[in-house]
């Protein structure tokens, strides 16, 4: 007989939220997951009467305090297995730490928290109470990602020299928040927000995105913090020059004040044998630009290894992961169901042995939040010393 679907408890999601209805269908994609509590507003009544007039029958609580705390009163069967925190960033740290108190999963919504000193107690909450923690960066889930992670990390460009990674959107290019729209105004908040406005928001996608497909760390930044909109209280567009690793440049950034685009994250990494291009409102191919080639375009389902470019020997479980043919396209909601269903072997796991291999190569991890905040931290450093090169800290 098959397990039963895991029971995933939400901590936010309420009236004008925006990000928990691709989470919620990422969680019901593979029907092994399921939506079966939440505690959907910091007011009490309205999370009560959020849940009471939720899709679908879930269990409604007045805070994310008495869904966490009533699970040890629950048949086993009907207790959570993971919580999916999709509240504005100030409400990350508190649901998060008391989760896994609890002993209870955390998949959660980027950033990690407000504060380094925040992700830093998050880190060593997940190794104190051996609880899986996954951090929602969406990108990563898209199957080229992995795929071209693949083709950086096996050298077939080369030595890594430049990486230029951005997201680019233009929906924060007036006052918005003045209108009490609720996404721009939180957004814009530096008490909900933390530090860093774009940079929080959509930079950190942009790091993200460097470091999973390269396997590259960021030492050093020169950071540029602006703010275009009067009256703004946080940045709307960010812009970082790094020093890599391993001896490369990168730049990483970001801007909301650019009319006309949309979700427009992009990566471009350059080697000493070629160059990948690969943008993420075209999600489904790759461009790989070889000296003295035409280049070469990959789709994914469309990938045949030993092509003159790629080795016979690539990974049958990558070229194997996508059930749809090429041309039935796979998208954000895909991509999100991605990370859970990756979330999801490990929960299953740690529940049967305890144990669970959480190494950054399926979904992001706590320590890739940590890393997120330092960056974050160190560029807001760098940005209040005029550029000045600012060197990250050193992991924990």
């Amino acid at each position: 007989m098959s397990p039963r679907p895991l029971n995933v408890g939400i901590v936010g999601g309420g009236k004008g939220a925006f990000i928990v209805h691709p989470q919620q269908r990422a969680i019901f994609f593979d029907g092994t997951r399921r939506v079966t509590a939440g505690a959907l507003s910091s007011n009490p009544e309205t999370a009560l009467a959020a849940a009471e007039n939720w899709p679908f029958p879930i269990r409604g609580y007045a805070s994310y305090d008495a869904m966490i705390a009533a699970q040890k009163t629950l048949p086993e069967d009907q207790q959570l297995d993971y919580i999916l925190i999709v509240t504005p960033n100030h409400v990350h740290f508190d649901p998060a730490m008391k989760a896994l108190k609890a002993g209870i999963p955390v998949f959660c919504e980027k950033p990690l928290c407000l504060t380094l000193k925040e992700a830093a107690d998050l880190v060593k909450a997940v190794h104190k109470y051996n609880v899986p923690f996954a951090l929602a960066h969406t990108y990563i889930g898209h199957w080229i990602s992995r795929f071209s992670r693949y083709i950086v990390r096996s050298g077939l460009l080369g030595e890594v020299r430049w990486v230029d990674a951005s997201y680019i959107q233009g929906w924060l290019a007036t006052n918005l928040e003045s209108t009490g729209q609720t996404q721009a105004s939180w957004r814009t908040n530096p008490k909900l927000a933390g530090g860093s406005g774009c940079g929080g928001d959509i930079g950190t996608h942009a790091l993200m995105q460097l470091r999973f497909v390269t396997g590259l760390e960021v030492t050093d930044v020169s950071a540029h913090l602006e703010t275009f909109v009067a009256g703004r209280k946080l940045d709307d567009h960010f812009t970082t020059y790094c020093k890599l690793s391993n001896g490369g440049k990168a730049l990483v950034r970001a801007s909301q004040i650019c009319i006309g685009h949309k979700n427009d994250l992009g990566i471009d990494i350059s080697g000493t044998k070629g160059t990948l291009r690969w943008r993420a409102e075209d999600p489904e191919c790759v461009t790989i630009m070889l000296p003295g080639q035409p280049d070469r375009v990959y789709w994914r389902s469309a990938v045949a290894a030993g092509d003159g470019f790629l080795p016979k020997d690539m990974p049958a479980t990558l070229l194997t992961e996508p059930t749809l043919p090429a041309g039935h396209s796979e998208a954000f909601h895909d991509a999100f169901a991605r990370l859970h269903r990756c979330f999801e072997v490990d929960v299953r796991q740690w529940k049967t042995t305890g144990k669970f291999s959480a190494d950054g190569s399926k979904y992001a991890t706590i320590e890739d939040g940590w890393v997120g905040m330092a960056f974050l931290q160190t560029c807001l450093k760098s940005s209040s010393k005029k550029g000045a090169w600012t060197a990250m800290p050193r992991k924990i």
